[in-house]
């Protein structure tokens, strides 16, 4: 019998290689606008974080989530998706 593999993916915050459904998706669409994606599903260029908010502090910090997204991200979405990020944990 064969074992299916599980897709992984690195947390752009702590550097990490997870699987893709333990990590959480920030997607850029189309229009360039960014958002938090739970299912993974969105249309898009996408960062993958850890479930927690300090893993999202360090990609703001370090610029990986810019990196990843090849785009600046403002401040006021970057407060916007922390906010977001710490409902998430609190699930």
């Amino acid at each position: 019998m064969k074992t299916k593999k599980s897709p992984s993916r690195i947390c752009v915050g702590c550097r990490e290689p997870k699987e893709k459904r333990d990590l959480i998706r920030i997607v850029k669409n189309a229009q360039n606008e960014i958002s938090l994606d739970e299912t993974g599903k969105k249309n898009g260029r996408g960062a993958y974080l850890c479930r927690n908010t300090e893993c999202f502090r360090q990609a703001v910090k370090s610029r990986g989530l810019e990196r990843s997204l090849k785009t600046a991200v403002p401040q006021e979405v970057i407060t916007l998706l922390e906010k977001e990020m710490s409902e998430v944990e609190a699930r």
